[in-house]
């Protein structure tokens, strides 16, 4: 009878399978992590970026050592599995501006850079192979009559938007992937006025930007990603 009551069956309870930060199990919605929330912003501090897209390579092991008083592994080395993930450079390829209403941040306008690579361009089709390809043709002849348009868009955005991002995409191809559509995505530039930020967005036209520029060494970052699971 004591047996019983010290520890019940398999049948009653055990303890749960599996890690919680995993949940929900299900398909996901997208194949690539969005950022739903960007780090706060500061305008005394200069413009910079505040996110970028790396893509896991392996897995591999470290030793450190513990600097938690109080545990049995204080001062000591322990053995940690650790990520590698690979970040190429990624290219700025446009700018956007919202506006803050009641209901949330809606977008203003967007400003495309002069040229685009196809591995951007293949993101804009279903079948990049039997596309007639003609994505921006007719975008890039407002850089040709003087940037009259454009500037006037650049304009628009630094007297009514409150929040700029940039457009950047992944150089797929320096990966080891069998992709070649490049990854799209906003990130948001903070620090600085409004002005201030599309004048740094639009100096990053076309430009490689590297990870080491967003993120310093050792700083503590957050990490959006889409495990695959298997049972």
């Amino acid at each position: 009878l004591t047996a019983f009551t010290i520890m019940s069956h398999r049948k009653f309870e055990h303890p749960r399978c599996g890690s919680l930060g995993f949940l929900p199990k299900k398909r996901c919605r997208r194949g690539r992590g969005k950022i739903k929330s960007f780090p706060r912003d500061d305008a005394s501090k200069p413009c910079h970026l505040t996110g970028f897209i790396g893509y896991k390579a392996g897995m591999t092991h470290i030793l450190r050592d513990v600097d938690k008083p109080g545990s049995k592994l204080h001062k000591k080395e322990t053995c940690e599995p650790v990520t590698l993930v690979e970040c190429p450079p990624m290219i700025v390829v446009g700018v956007v501006g919202y506006v803050k209403t009641p209901r949330g941040l809606r977008s203003l306008n967007t400003v495309w850079a002069e040229h685009l690579s196809d591995e951007c361009k293949r993101r804009f089709y279903k079948n990049w192979y039997k596309a007639k390809k003609k994505a921006f043709t007719k975008y890039v002849k407002k850089y040709t009559d003087g940037k009259k348009e454009i500037e006037a868009e650049l304009a628009q955005l630094k007297k009514h938007c409150s929040v700029i991002r940039v457009l950047a995409h992944t150089q797929i191809r320096k990966l080891n992937l069998g992709q070649k559509k490049a990854h799209l995505i906003e990130i948001q530039v903070n620090g600085g006025s409004v002005s201030d930020k599309v004048d740094f967005a639009t100096k990053l036209f076309e430009k490689a930007v590297t990870v080491d520029s967003v993120f310093q060494t050792n700083e503590m970052i957050d990490t959006i990603a889409i495990t695959k699971v298997r049972l």
